[in-house]
């Protein structure tokens, strides 16, 4: 056994890949420990700063009956918004700066959210301000300080290789090989220590770099001596007896025990197995937001949409006059594009093109506007250039057909072109289409020049959908005001 402990330590050095960190293989360090300590050290900073304050300001419950449960309530607000603002997603348990950034956009959810139930309750005793304003700083502080401070301690453990999850591949066959080259090329993070296989004889020494160690048993010893945080077991399905036979052995290991789909290449989100009817089922896809996501989203469409017209009502009345001056027509164009679910939808914008070249808005020619398109009126350019012309899509929110942040609706004729050239394009649809995106903060505005244009939007689009979050979107909303305005490639 220590010949192959020393083999795998000396060859992974000698090909510039990770040895396998010794230790107890009951290391009680994890990134889903640490999530789980950070979300606690939250409630408590949050419990200790409101009380802390309540004492330095001099608020006392006795002259202030609400304190208690406004304390209360606001705890009860902090950690769930924080956890909509994406705070303790899996990816980012280990991303402290990320982290501090959602901490502080979901505490001042909280706070914000707490202040409007004040405020709206006329007949509730009044809170003291200076108390609500230390808290809502003194949380900030603690929230972003902690994670100042573990973001040493993190890279420290990082280094040691404690966060790190030592993965071993059982087959080193055809599958184990796919297996083995699509984690490299997918997540370079991923710590693959080496590979065994019974069949020795009908395997290579080595699978993309890593060497494969020995058979099954001798993967029964090596867990002993060094810690293995999981096994993947890339053996085909279909030779159900010798992955019967494995699984019985390796079920005495205590880690993580994985089984490889043959669907390697295939890209599948991160989900599990469920059950129908008390049978096991694999997971593959499931709606990009239910239960209470839907409702958040819900909520930030319809009100922030309905701030937002309020605010620019009077702008809005002047462009539609201007565009109405500046050539003929109506100052309003619909154009027919593809919604939630494949459904058309009519979406409003002002116009920006003259009267003949507008059609019936369903662009049947596929004609992307070009710098310098002689179809554009002069003050259609500058519309488009700032979006401005974008802002009727507004009441589209309003009516439920569309949200302010997601992926932006094509043309019905740009759809049927793409959906059958680019891979998961129409994926695009399962969730409403948005006023503006993450492909449009990324650059991804203008004119498509060739199929790879089309491909980087649907590759962020997917990437949006994928990673909602509250904080996701108003990080989005925030970019869009500074990229709108200056943006060259929007013409």
């Amino acid at each position: 056994m220590g010949e192959i402990a020393t083999e795998a330590e000396s060859i992974g050095s000698g090909r510039g890949l990770d040895p396998p960190v010794a230790g107890h293989p009951g290391d009680w360090l994890s990134p889903e420990v640490l999530g789980g300590l950070v979300r606690v050290a939250d409630g408590a900073i949050l419990l200790a700063s409101g009380l802390a304050v309540a004492l330095f300001t001099g608020a006392e419950p006795a002259r202030h009956p609400l304190l208690p449960w406004a304390l209360a309530l606001g705890l009860l607000l902090g950690l769930p918004f924080c956890q909509l603002a994406g705070t303790y997603a899996d990816r980012r348990r280990l991303d402290m700066g990320g982290q501090a950034l959602r901490a502080l956009t979901g505490w001042a959810l909280a706070v914000a959210a707490l202040l409007a139930l004040v405020l709206g309750t006329p007949a509730a005793p009044p809170l003291p301000t200076g108390w609500l304003a230390g808290w809502a700083l003194g949380g900030a502080a603690g929230l972003a300080g902690l994670r100042l401070l573990l973001a040493f301690r993190v890279a420290r453990w990082r280094r040691e290789g404690r966060l790190g999850r030592n993965t071993v591949v059982v087959g080193a066959g055809e599958l184990g090989q796919r297996f083995v080259e699509e984690v490299r090329k997918r997540d370079r993070s991923v710590r693959l220590i080496g590979l065994f296989d019974d069949r020795r004889d009908r395997v290579p020494e080595f699978v993309g770099g890593y060497p494969v160690l020995g058979t099954i048993d001798d993967l029964l010893r090596f867990a002993r001596e060094h810690r293995v945080d999981e096994v993947v077991v890339a053996l085909p399905w279909s030779a159900e007896g010798r992955l019967l036979e494995c699984l019985k052995k390796l079920r005495a290991l205590p880690c993580d025990v994985r089984l490889c789909t043959d669907l390697i290449g295939f890209h599948l989100p991160n989900r599990g197995l469920s059950q129908l009817g008390g049978v096991p089922v694999l997971q593959v896809f499931e709606r990009p937001m239910s239960g209470t996501a839907v409702l958040v989203k819900a909520i930030e469409d319809r009100l922030l949409a309905a701030l937002a017209l309020l605010a620019l009502a009077p702008f809005l009345v002047v462009i539609a006059a201007a565009v109405r001056l500046s050539s003929p027509g109506p100052a309003l164009y619909r154009q027919k594009r593809w919604g939630f679910n494949g459904e058309v939808i009519e979406v409003l914008k002002f116009r920006t093109m003259r009267l003949e070249a507008c059609g019936d808005g369903t662009e049947p020619d596929l004609g992307h506007t070009r710098k310098g398109d002689p179809r554009v009126t002069l003050l259609g350019a500058f519309l488009r250039r700032t979006s401005l012309d974008e802002l009727p899509q507004l009441l589209n929110v309003l009516k439920g057909e569309m949200s302010l942040v997601g992926p932006r609706p094509h043309a019905v004729a740009h759809n049927e072109r793409y959906a059958g050239q680019i891979d998961r394009y129409l994926a695009r649809h399962r969730v409403k289409p948005g006023i503006t995106g993450w492909a449009q903060i990324r650059g991804c505005r203008g004119e498509i020049r060739n199929l790879a244009d089309m491909q980087r939007r649907v590759e962020l689009d997917l990437e949006y959908i994928q990673n909602w979050s509250l904080a996701f979107d108003l990080k989005i909303l925030f970019r869009t005001l500074l990229v709108g305005v200056r943006d060259p490639r929007a013409y």
